[in-house]
């Protein structure tokens, strides 16, 4: 009879003692998604042969092996409020500058804080195989809906 009472109290100081999993469900700090447009028909999602793309001045670097794509989702830097990124097409390369403010918001306790980007501007742009842009939204909480359409 011990025993079983000893077994049962050792089995709820154990149930007690368990802390809950904390597991990050939430989305996190959205991208920047830039859509490719014809620039002859601005209803044509047209796609762009990437050759590389890489943010200047910083460590992060993202690189592309020669892909074909409509749409690219870029990390911008939250500890800054700006980002320039060099896109190279068919051996050319444009550099685009952004500039934005950044908000931190609680997601929970598992995820702690994410960053949204508000007031998105594009500073500065060349214009080799870019030539165009519109921004579409300049509020970045999600990396679903497109934020800027670059014409080329």
């Amino acid at each position: 009879m011990r025993k079983l009472v000893f077994l049962v109290v050792i089995s709820i100081l154990f149930s007690i003692s368990c802390e809950k999993d904390d597991i990050c469900l939430e989305d996190t700090t959205p991208n920047l998604v830039l859509k490719f447009i014809d620039f002859q028909n601005d209803t044509i999602i047209k796609t762009l042969e990437i050759d590389s793309i890489k943010a200047l001045n910083k460590a992060l670097i993202t690189s592309f092996t020669s892909t074909s794509k409509d749409s690219i989702s870029l990390p911008l830097d939250f500890n800054e409020n700006f980002t320039k990124y060099e896109i190279s097409s068919g051996g050319t390369s444009d550099t685009i500058s952004f500039t934005y403010e950044r908000k931190d918001i609680f997601v929970s306790r598992s995820c702690g804080y994410k960053t949204i980007f508000e007031n998105l501007e594009i500073e500065s742009t060349t214009n080799h195989w870019i030539k165009g842009f519109a921004i579409t939204n300049t509020i970045i909480d999600n990396d679903t809906l497109s934020h800027i359409n670059i014409f080329h």
